[in-house]
């Protein structure tokens, strides 16, 4: 089986959620069966195993519809993308799409770093579900990285193909050696995430205003206006904002805190709650079965709605035995979400497409 892992999402400067989901997805694949990297610029590179790879055209570029005549050339029995809209037109191999999260039909602002043409039509795009059917009816087989996620699309009638699970997981880098016995004394939540408005952030920002002593770290870049607003909501002091951290950074304010929060109302996965569990720092998050899913019986849960109530679940950590038991609880929970038992059910979904597509 001639497999092609299409690379084209992987960043060039430090990974995003797709990023790292390429990278170390491909990577865990290849050390069980060759695999052929699809590229659109050679500093990808730089972020990925040294594997073969060949080089076409953007994921963003208007020549996209038409890339599976490029492919083509690279006789592959079976292609793997980490996303929806791979082109087809043309295509003669076997085909397994992914879908990561349905959020933009709820909360339909675009990414930012799209030029205005993309903008646009990603929001016609998530007017309605018909255009994705349009995209997932050629592939054979549609990933889903949670069980939630597949369970929506089912809901929403997105395919009637098989929907294969390949999760996200923590690098190994996040994962503890053993169970940490206590917080830093200085008691903190981190949160690790963008600032749209679905994220809600404005909740663990009022939050603090029943938890004097506390500090809130803003781990990602902001822009300005963001930066004001959830300073006005919060007690003076109580937020630190990073403006941006490395890996190391992250882990090391991960490895002080009292737990990782997140207030959001939508969520494909969370691969921040992943994380910190695998590092063993405790989980404060919304009560959404997405969050259930990765935090099990480890997380402690709260109403999105309410900032009193991750004002408790927060204080809740404090009570005697209480931090240790769950540090312990979110290193077991962890342990489960491995980038090897992920490649293990891609690939057998790849085989599957393979014997059941031949050239």
């Amino acid at each position: 089986m001639k497999l092609v892992f299409d690379c084209r999402y992987v960043r060039t400067d430090r990974h995003d959620g797709i990023s790292r989901f390429s990278a170390e997805l491909v990577r865990a694949v290849a050390k069980r069966h060759p695999v052929t990297m699809l590229i659109s610029d050679r500093a990808q590179l730089a972020m990925l195993p040294d594997l073969p790879w060949a080089k076409v055209t953007a994921p963003t570029s208007m020549l996209e519809p038409l890339v599976a005549l490029r492919v083509n050339a690279l006789r592959p029995d079976v292609v793997f993308s980490p996303m929806q809209t791979m082109g087809q037109l043309g295509r003669r191999y076997g085909l397994i799409l992914t879908i990561h999260d349905l959020i933009y039909y709820e909360n339909r602002m675009p990414p930012r770093q799209f030029s205005p043409v993309l903008r646009l039509l990603w929001r016609l795009y998530h007017l309605s579900f018909w255009p994705q059917r349009l995209l997932l009816r050629g592939a054979d087989q549609v990933a889903a990285v949670s069980a939630t996620t597949r369970d929506l699309m089912r809901r929403h009638r997105l395919t009637d193909a098989p929907i294969p699970i390949v999760g996200n997981a923590p690098d190994d880098a996040f994962r503890a050696d053993a169970p940490r016995q206590a917080p830093s004394e200085r008691p903190s939540l981190v949160y690790m995430g963008a600032f749209l408005p679905y994220k809600n952030v404005e909740t663990l920002a009022r939050a603090m205003h029943e938890l004097r002593g506390w500090t809130l770290h803003l781990c990602s870049r902001i822009d300005d206006d963001t930066r004001v607003r959830l300073l006005e909501l919060a007690p003076a002091g109580s937020i630190e904002m990073h403006n941006g951290v490395s890996d190391e950074e992250y882990r090391e304010l991960l490895a002080g805190a009292t737990a990782l929060a997140t207030a959001s109302r939508n969520e494909g996965f969370g691969l921040p709650l992943i994380e910190a569990m695998a590092a063993g720092t405790p989980v404060l998050c919304s009560d959404l079965p997405i969050f259930r899913e990765v935090g099990g019986d480890a997380a402690v849960y709260a109403d999105p709605s309410s900032p009193s109530s991750f004002a408790s679940g927060a204080l809740a950590l404090a009570e005697p035995g209480e931090w240790a038991a769950r540090s312990a609880a979110c290193i077991a929970r962890a342990e489960a979400f491995t980038w090897d038992a992920s490649a293990e059910v891609l690939l057998a979904a790849c085989r599957e497409v393979a014997d059941g597509h031949p050239q």
